[in-house]
């Protein structure tokens, strides 16, 4: 980040919910100087005050839905931080409506839109759409454990500097939904399905027979080359609009076999190409 001494600087906002706190405490554990639900008209002041401190080269700002009427300016607040020469990633965390219902039930916190939780997470996607869109990164929760929540943010502070974004690959089925993150989609329930393979059915892509099995098909080679190949084509474009983070989302019908192989050749290929790459297989136990 410019002026900030060579640090970083991240905007953490989403669903309430979602796992605000628990990111922030992520970022704590990283180093960050952490501030949450800062009034978002008093940024532009915070960051001109501390980008020439030392002790302040990261910091995370945690957003929420007790800003309310405020997110109104939020994009004022963001061109400002440009004025000022800062560069910023904004994280925007969401979760399914049921698992969010299912948090607020557990805990008997009040929704801070003071509301029936129902009507309150609906209404507050709406409110929070076009912020979603501006996002950096969106993250889904839902099924998200903190240690894999901190991978996740652990992998977004080491961009290299040589490819210039930070690919996530997942795998999962579509039966248990398609996750809410995914910037691109790929459905290869084309290829025969392993689970109907007696001597298969009870492994998963990562064992040598599916893979064995998955690449016998006629159809992979082709595929797999030509999907590599659009990703390839695609990736600059999405750098050159500032993107910095890309979740490539690969399923079948229950994320176990067919998803889980080829969602591993592909982070494999895009790792040897120098990007930097994570994998996460959502529904590989179930």
């Amino acid at each position: 980040m410019k002026n900030l001494s060579g640090g970083k600087l991240f905007i953490i906002t989403g669903m309430s919910g979602a796992g605000k706190s628990q990111a922030l405490k992520c970022f704590e554990d990283f180093g960050f100087y952490c501030v949450d639900n800062l009034p978002i008209g008093l940024i532009p002041e915070f960051l001109e005050f501390i980008k020439n401190q030392k002790h302040f080269r990261f910091v995370a700002l945690g957003l929420d839905m007790r800003e309310g009427r405020f997110f109104r300016g939020f994009t004022r607040s963001l061109d400002s931080l440009r004025a000022l020469g800062l560069d910023y990633k904004v994280i925007f965390l969401d979760s399914t409506d049921g698992a969010l219902l299912q948090r607020f039930s557990e805990t008997r916190h009040r929704h801070p839109l003071g509301k029936n939780v129902a009507a309150a997470i609906k209404e507050e996607r709406k409110i929070l759409c076009e912020l979603k869109g501006k996002a950096n990164k969106v993250i889904d929760t839902s099924r998200l454990t903190l240690g894999e929540l901190k991978e996740i943010l652990s992998g977004m502070l080491e961009l290299k500097r040589s490819k210039e974004m930070k690919l996530s690959v997942i795998s999962f089925g579509y039966k248990y939904g398609l996750p809410l993150d995914a910037d691109l989609v790929m459905d290869v329930r084309f290829l025969p399905n392993p689970n109907y393979v007696t001597a298969l059915k009870n492994k998963t892509g990562l064992d040598a027979p599916v893979g064995d099995y998955v690449k016998r098909r006629p159809a992979f080679r082709f595929f797999l080359k030509q999907y590599l190949a659009q990703i390839d084509f695609l990736l600059p474009y999405y750098i050159k609009e500032g993107k910095s983070y890309l979740t490539i989302a690969i399923g079948c019908t229950g994320g176990r076999h067919r998803s889980v192989f080829i969602a591993e050749q592909v982070a494999s290929a895009l790792s040897k190409s120098g990007f930097s790459v994570s994998k996460y297989h959502r529904d590989i136990r179930k």
